[in-house]
């Protein structure tokens, strides 16, 4: 085969992948909840951890997912939604997952959060969603600096953005599974 056929079948199987699509596109999802939901409720989540606040970061970032992903209006009161999220912060665990070999501090933990999640249609009570095991992981790295003398206020320095990062994610994972119901 000459350089020209080669170009002009190459050319050829490139038009008919650009007619096929490829089978590649931007997927709308897929909306299961009932016609007659507009607006959901979202009330803070219950936190039976200790630790603090974790609760307040997952409600907003639930909020703020549901605002940004879907066409729903969002409500704290659940008197005033169609439906009702509600959720219990059931265990929040960070463990070491790597390691400095030459201090042997952690340099990366891994945070599990459990949750237990259930989403209601407030007018008939039917469950839309329900888990008791809604689990997300996440990890996150822990500066190594062996200058700083206080590691721990490092930690937790790095903990905030590190848990509000987890949030995003969670609310992400959260409202995907809600509004696509698996």
């Amino acid at each position: 085969m000459n350089g020209g056929n080669t170009a002009c079948l190459g050319m050829s199987v490139v038009l008919c992948l650009a007619a096929a699509g490829c089978g590649y596109h931007v997927a709308e999802r897929s909306n299961s909840l009932p016609k007659s939901i507009h607006v959901i409720a979202v009330p803070a989540l219950e936190n039976k951890t200790t630790s603090y606040r974790i609760e307040q970061r997952l409600t907003t970032a639930t909020v703020h997912e549901f605002l940004a992903k879907t066409s729903y209006r969002v409500v704290p009161d659940p008197a005033n939604g169609d439906a009702v999220l509600r959720g219990k912060v059931l265990s929040v665990e960070a463990v070491p997952l790597l390691f400095d070999t030459a201090t042997g501090r952690a340099t990366t933990m891994l945070v599990t959060l459990k949750c237990e999640i259930s989403f209601e249609e407030r007018e008939t009570g039917k469950i839309l969603y329900h888990t008791d095991n809604f689990i997300f992981r996440n990890q996150y790295e822990i500066s190594t600096d062996v200058n700083n003398a206080s590691s721990i206020r490092n930690f937790f320095e790095e903990q905030d953005p590190a848990l509000d990062r987890m949030a995003q994610e969670f609310a992400a994972r959260l409202v995907a599974a809600v509004v696509e119901n698996y």
